[in-house]
């Protein structure tokens, strides 16, 4: 419910959230964890495009680098070459993708370890669709990105029987977590709201709160809609004149907005309108305009249900790499940049295999 904006700077802020929401706790534990139980090596021991090593498990930096530039280029065709101006808490987007990128493949080795610990291994049909997904990716490539990229048609099916396997672990260590989720607990309603927003932006996309005098303006602007919707004023009318929020009307369920605008909604019946709810970023006025939305509830309780499957795994993993050796190469790990070639346009490692893996568990 907060409010949206047509302008890069949130566009860039978003992505910037998102790729730190995504979480790089790992690749910090290998550079600076101290926790006794995690065994950290800072070594020169490393071979000359070795980036880290988990027990004898090595990423190189080819590997790296198919992941880092599919995912620029992934992140331009959506955002534009603008998006790298921007930062967050004092780092470069480019710095957050490469934590993020290495965090990524750190995840997948430490799963690809896990997969010998259970005896995981891919099937023959799983190996011929790796075989498929390596030719077409490798293929899709041009001679000077093969080039840049240092990489080889093994490079990537190897990468891609890793990837694989990381999935087959993670339905290995959720597949018997099937929990009954009843409608109550995932009821997803509907409603209108009108935002009234307490804040301002600047330039580098931040919220800046207002003056007092300003908030002051802003919830009389609010009580002034609020007695019209109470005297019967169309409330679409209303939220057409004072709403900051280009979204008017949108389904959530429990756990998915703010508590105090949660508690004002499941709180209403069909129709029936709130008084004004104070949240961070401003003040609701909230109309419900349906207490149970069928086909929401089932695509929330499908949420739920991969939450708690995800909470499950995180369990069982962390406790599995926490005791794992972990050696970095930060040297190496310092020099690595995006390549800045307009000629290196690849962006269909991940596509690739989606396209091979996915459309097969639909199947099955």
């Amino acid at each position: 419910m907060a409010v949206k904006k047509n302008v890069m700077s949130v566009l860039i802020m978003t992505a910037v959230c998102a790729i730190l929401l995504s979480g790089c706790q790992y690749i910090e534990s290998m550079k600076q964890e101290k926790d006794a139980k995690t065994r950290v090596v800072l070594t020169v021991g490393f071979d000359d495009d070795e980036i880290f090593r988990i027990e004898k498990s090595s990423c190189r930096l080819a590997e790296l680098m198919v992941y880092l530039t599919n995912t620029k280029n992934r992140y331009e065709n959506v955002y534009g070459k603008e998006i790298w101006n921007a930062s967050y808490d004092g780092e470069t987007l480019e710095d957050n993708i490469k934590d993020t990128v290495l965090a990524s493949i750190a995840r997948v080795k430490a799963m690809n370890l896990l997969a010998t610990k259970y005896n995981i291994t891919l099937s023959t049909d799983e190996q011929q669709r790796v075989q498929q997904a390596a030719a077409e990716y490798f293929s899709s490539l041009s001679e000077h990105e093969c080039e840049r990229l240092n990489v080889n048609e093994e490079l990537i099916k190897n990468m891609y029987v890793e990837y694989a396997l990381a999935g087959k672990v993670y339905g290995h260590l959720i597949a018997d977590i099937n929990p009954e989720i009843s409608d109550d607990e995932a009821r997803t309603i509907t409603v209108q709201h009108i935002f009234i927003k307490t804040y301002t932006m600047n330039e580098n996309g931040e919220q800046i709160p207002y003056s007092e005098a300003a908030k002051e303006n802003a919830y009389k602007r609010a009580q002034e809609a609020l007695e019209r919707a109470k005297s019967g004023d169309e409330f679409t009318s209303l939220v057409a004149e004072y709403s900051d929020d280009s979204t008017p009307t949108v389904s959530f369920g429990k756990g998915d907005v703010e508590s105090a605008i949660e508690e004002a909604a499941f709180n209403l019946g069909k129709d029936e309108i709130s008084g004004i709810v104070e949240t961070s970023q401003g003040y609701h006025i909230i109309k419900c305009i349906s207490t149970f939305n069928r086909d929401e509830t089932d695509r929330n309780k499908i949420k739920i249900i991969e939450k708690r499957r995800t909470e499950v795994f995180n369990e069982e993993y962390s406790g599995f790499v926490d005791g794992l050796t972990k050696n970095f190469n930060e040297e190496l790990w310092e020099s690595v940049s995006f390549i800045d070639d307009d000629e290196v346009t690849t962006d269909s490692f991940f596509g690739i295999y989606h396209k091979y893996f996915d459309e097969e568990e639909e199947n099955n």
